[in-house]
């Protein structure tokens, strides 16, 4: 395949809200994610990440725009088309606790999407369910046990698994480490990496956690009030973030070298209401580097980077396609 794996083209998705208004989760998102890439998104709780990834998976469906697996619109599909292109685009939860049935045993939640997309017959899904196991660094026997009887950590791979059980080609991981202790989090996200070379996966990464997205992706979209304000590849948006709202977030990551400590960067308020945002930026109420147009305008896209390696961002800061110095 020479072109993307997934396209995401002007998204938006709107949700009825209170009094008959309407709660803009996604607002003209587009991006794309080429085969055996890992794209980071990261914002605060509210940002749209879920909502996102939700509808790069199909489970919603846009109110303006197109989502395309290997250039096929998934809203145009028939529920049988639908559930074929599924085998190929997996989720991974948050809470592994919650997205496992508590009455089926490990082996039969593993087996579960073998069974839905019709893969081989009853004794080659138990040795498929017993290979999964083992390359998550579970032993056989876990087939025959209960959700409950497992630790967080264990849980999250028997989820990880399920996940890479149809053999995708595409997994969306939302917050799939943020439930688990720090010592367990490193532990699985070199699973993912480890997983991604060895089954050629691509990844969507979605999390609060500017640390654990930097360890794990190729490029990073940050998103504030169901936009994304800035991308870039990972290095370049961390050693020069543009966004003054990405500068805040990069700002927080904690640095153990205490040579090269950053100056924190603290935004005042909270983000506003989704279902009455602001006039011009988005940001504007909280942003540390406001101008007066900011209240009025809308900021234009501009790319700080080049056409191998794009840096899209939008703020009025860059009328003059500058990167202003980083504390």
């Amino acid at each position: 395949m020479s072109g993307p794996l997934l396209e995401v083209d002007g998204v938006a998705k709107h949700f009825r809200g209170r009094e008959g208004r309407w709660l803009k989760a996604v607002e003209d998102v587009s991006l794309s994610l080429a085969p055996g890439e890992t794209l980071g998104i990261v914002g605060e709780s509210g940002s749209g990440k879920s909502t996102l990834g939700r509808l790069m998976l199909g489970l919603h469906t846009p109110t303006a725009g197109l989502v395309r697996f290997e250039g096929v619109d998934l809203a145009g599909l028939s529920a049988v088309a639908r559930r074929r292109l599924r085998r190929h685009m997996q989720p991974i939860f948050q809470d592994p606790y919650a997205s496992l049935d508590p009455r089926f045993t490990v082996g039969a939640s593993i087996a579960e999407p073998l069974v839905i997309h019709r893969l081989g017959d009853a004794a080659q899904r138990r040795r498929r369910v017993a290979e999964l196991l083992e390359i998550v660094g579970l032993e056989p026997d876990a087939a025959g046990r209960y959700p409950h009887e497992f630790s967080g950590g264990q849980r999250q791979r028997i989820g990880i698994a399920r996940a890479i059980a149809p053999e995708p080609k595409l997994i969306v991981a939302d917050e799939p480490v943020s439930a688990l202790d720090v010592s367990i989090q490193s532990q699985i996200l070199n699973l993912l990496i480890e997983l991604k070379a060895r089954l050629g996966l691509s990844y969507v990464f979605i999390s609060h956690d500017l640390a654990v997205v930097e360890h794990i992706s190729d490029r990073v979209a940050v998103m504030y009030l169901g936009r994304i304000v800035e991308m870039a590849e990972t290095a370049t948006l961390y050693r020069r973030a543009a966004h003054p709202y990405t500068q805040a977030l990069v700002s927080a990551i904690l640095e153990p070298d205490p040579e090269r400590r950053r100056e924190r960067i603290i935004l005042s308020g909270d983000a506003p209401n989704p279902e009455a945002p602001p006039p011009g930026c988005p940001f504007h109420t909280r942003c540390p580097q406001v101008m007066p147009r900011c209240r009025t305008v809308v900021p234009p896209r501009v790319d700080l980077g080049t056409a191998a390696a794009p840096h899209p961002v939008d703020c009025h800061l860059y009328g003059e396609s500058r990167i202003p110095a980083q504390p």
